[in-house]
């Protein structure tokens, strides 16, 4: 039986430069609707989590996930799945910085105004800290048995002077799947109306 896992794997391939042959199989098989183009595993992470909240399975829904391992490959996966490729509906989520990657591999792939993507102002980790309030951000810290890393970066000279904010968000990107993590973390603490604009947006298109 064909799964979204093996559609985001053959993408994931056909983009490095393998055959296409196998996503256009899985794409028909299962069948895809629409295909959610993250930048990493962290964002990743929390609009799985996020799904789960509100009870939604985006995999039976046809609705794939699919981190790219950086902005600058939007235009390669836009370009294979848009319009222009398997015509499979395309948005997704990034950071401001990131946008023009984004717009440009839109209009590459031919995908018009209703296909759009959602734009967090740092990154989407700033966008759940700020929701949550850095004080709740540290207790889940804490309950993840991560204080004492916190405090001891916390007396790092390089942070002194940052907002609480700027620290937290600094403080997830140090240590290799510590983003990810508290992605999905951050997101199941969240009230339900509490989810950042940028995120509750994607959910309202899927």
């Amino acid at each position: 039986m064909a799964d979204m896992e093996a559609f985001r794997e053959a993408v994931t391939a056909w983009a490095a430069g393998g055959p296409p042959e196998p996503a256009r199989e899985l794409a028909e098989q299962l069948p895809v609707r629409t295909a959610v183009l993250l930048e990493g595993p962290s964002d990743a992470a929390a609009v799985h989590a996020l799904a789960e909240r509100r009870g939604r399975d985006l995999a039976a829904e046809g609705v794939c996930v699919l981190p790219m391992g950086g902005a600058m490959s939007v235009g390669r996966f836009a370009g294979l799945l848009g319009p222009s490729g398997l015509g499979i509906r395309l948005t997704g989520l990034c950071d401001e910085q990131e946008r023009g990657f984004y717009e440009r591999g839109w209009e590459r792939a031919g995908a018009g105004q209703e296909q759009e993507f959602f734009v967090c102002a740092a990154d989407l980790e700033e966008e759940l800290i700020r929701a949550l309030g850095p004080a709740r951000v540290e207790e889940l810290i804490g309950a993840e048995g991560d204080l004492r890393a916190l405090q001891i970066f916390l007396r790092q000279p390089a942070q002194q002077g940052r907002s609480p904010q700027q620290q937290l968000r600094r403080f997830l990107g140090t240590k290799k799947g510590r983003k990810i993590h508290y992605g999905r973390v951050l997101v199941e603490a969240l009230d339900a109306d509490r989810v950042p604009a940028p995120l509750d947006g994607l959910f309202a298109t899927l």
